[in-house]
């Protein structure tokens, strides 16, 4: 029996949730896979601050070297998170011909081609299931359980903070900030929370899912992205009034012969799934030509939830060194008939649009004149009940529109000295 060295960089919340279910679960695990998992080494900046669990001092350092020089180690843990020194550590591993295990999204959306490629020249693998979704096992389903399916689009909720956010302004009638403070009470969202509410976690993951669905890596400077920091308490009522949700929504879709990559604030129709995924759960629903429409639901933050797919990578590393076998990480096949990333200024929606305008008349008529002069069709318009002395809100529903004309109307409606605050558009997304 070979028993399997893992040495981990990085004792944090996750950390510490590894540690844990490696402590207690040594026997359970041994007797599912036929071998040992050792945990030899620890490496952290802070190597005395209290966890949640503990480990013998001799196992403890602050130094990344002690684990990376070490011959007898075999897998490498990476979740310290942050592009350095993280990716250089990446690198070492692989080079020291170790198997790597990481959570860092951030660093795979912005080095994973590098990094894939270097582990296939090393002969060694990089798993990576905790940085989607953390204990979703949707990384997995993609690569393994889907391999004989085509994509035609993937769908996410992929913060756990925005849903969270979002979801008690819905559930709560609150606004947008009362629900920040909460989350940030609660432990959900982060002193800055503007990676998560900005849109640029789930750009990441985004990236990564891209990668396994489609096989083409996307630079962040390609994926538009838009926060939720906007949306007020009266779009997530009136989106419910006319049957929608508001959700922070990651997708990439196929068109014809481009591929849509985007984030931002989605209506979705409340009977679809993604609809009712809330607090910080997350959710990837994806279509594909086999299997239809799947989707993967459950917690997207948590130290043990995380914890339980790194955990899952180390044992599946385990099995693959004890059998002696290498599998490529990732043996993508980019799908050939996506020609190129569609811009978002050529993207056709339909539009969620919130106006704040004074109670005059004509203020209705100036503005649907200016959508008409675009091109751009009314489907239902609501002037709703003053907010403000002297300001109403005016809300309307557009048919499909193209992205570009949305946005010089806008601008030109945004000037106008009716126009109290700049004018609020949500996409509609409703093929799924």
């Amino acid at each position: 029996m070979k028993n399997i060295n893992v040495g981990l960089i990085g004792f944090g919340t996750v950390g510490s949730g590894v540690v844990k279910i490696l402590q207690e679960r040594k026997k359970f695990l041994k007797d599912k896979i036929g071998a040992e998992i050792i945990l030899k080494k620890i490496c952290d900046k802070n190597i005395s601050g209290k966890r949640p669990v503990s480990v013998e001092k001799s196992m403890l350092t602050s130094n990344a070297g002690d684990i990376l020089n070490d011959p007898q180690i075999d897998i490498v843990v990476e979740l310290i998170g942050g592009i350095k020194p993280a990716g250089d550590f990446i690198r070492q591993a692989l080079l020291k011909g170790k198997h790597v295990v990481t959570a860092n999204k951030a660093l795979l959306a912005e080095e994973g081609q590098e990094l894939f490629d270097l582990a296939r020249e090393r002969g060694r693998n990089i798993y990576f299931e905790a940085s989607v979704g953390a204990g979703i096992p949707v990384i997995k389903a993609v690569r393994e359980g889907l391999v004989a399916n085509k994509f035609q689009g993937v769908f996410g909720i992929l913060n756990g903070t925005s849903n969270y956010i979002l979801s008690e302004m819905s559930h709560e009638n609150c606004s947008f900030q009362k629900a920040l403070a909460d989350a940030k009470k609660r432990g959900f969202a982060e002193a800055n929370p503007a990676l998560d509410i900005e849109g640029i976690d789930s750009a990441h993951k985004l990236i990564l899912l891209v990668y396994l669905c489609f096989g083409r890596f996307v630079a962040l400077k390609d994926v538009f992205v838009e926060g939720i920091s906007r949306i007020s308490l009266m779009d997530i009522n009136y989106a419910r009034e006319i049957g929608w949700q508001i959700k922070l929504l990651a997708i990439a879709k196929k068109s014809g012969d481009e591929l849509e990559v985007r984030v931002h604030p989605t209506l979705v129709p409340m009977e679809h799934p993604l609809a009712s995924i809330t607090g910080i759960n997350n959710a990837i629903f994806v279509h594909s030509d086999l299997v239809g429409n799947l989707l993967f639901y459950g917690p997207g933050a948590g130290w043990l939830t995380a914890a339980s797919a790194v955990v899952s990578d180390i044992v599946d590393l385990t099995k693959d060194i004890r059998a002696g076998l290498f599998k490529p990480t990732l043996n993508i096949i980019p799908d050939q008939s996506v020609r190129r990333i569609e811009k978002i200024d050529e993207i056709e929606s339909r539009y969620y649009l919130r106006f704040m305008t004074e109670d005059k008349p004509g203020v209705l008529g100036n503005v649907s004149g200016i959508l008409g002069k675009f091109g751009i069709s009314i489907a239902s318009v609501n002037q709703k009940e003053r907010k403000k002395a002297g300001v109403v809100p005016i809300v309307m529903v557009l048919h499909e529109a193209k992205e570009k004309n949305i946005r010089m109307a806008l601008e030109r409606i945004n000037k106008l000295p009716t126009i109290e605050d700049k004018a609020l558009a949500i996409r509609i997304e409703e093929t799924f």
